[in-house]
């Protein structure tokens, strides 16, 4: 069964497309590979510049619906299931089996806050129990 991670910003201002980077450059010191599951175009786009330019001293390998490559930002899930899926749509994920591990980031804003809530609350009814790290 899948593992399912909240971080949580409670004092951090720190934007989800930030922390994205970082918890990506952190995973990536092991052999894993990541899908950023996201059917926003902006916020893929943010993404795929961050990624860029996010580490000077190290290229964080992704492309945008680039299944090759290490890090795949897309608005659809991937087929196979070993990738780490961080989610960035508004609905828990239901294929939790599918996945390694599932990532969501929430905001420190309110609006955020709330549909982090509904997501947690959804993962429990689909009987994981989330493990929150807060920032």
């Amino acid at each position: 069964m899948a593992k399912v991670s909240f971080y949580l910003f409670e004092k951090s201002p720190e934007r989800q497309v930030e922390s994205t980077c970082r918890l990506c450059r952190k995973i990536l010191k092991q052999p894993e590979r990541i899908w950023l599951y996201c059917a926003d175009s902006e916020l893929q786009q943010q993404l795929d510049e961050r990624l860029w330019s996010f580490d000077p001293s190290s290229f964080i390998p992704h492309g945008i619906d680039q299944e090759s490559a290490t890090i795949c930002i897309s608005s659809h899930l991937p087929e196979q299931s070993d990738w780490i899926v961080f989610n960035f749509n508004n609905q828990a994920l239901e294929q939790i089996d599918k996945f390694s591990h599932i990532i969501e980031i929430i905001e420190n804003n309110e609006s955020a806050k709330q549909l982090g809530r509904e997501k947690f609350k959804q993962y429990r009814r689909l009987g994981i129990e989330p493990r929150t790290f807060k920032l």
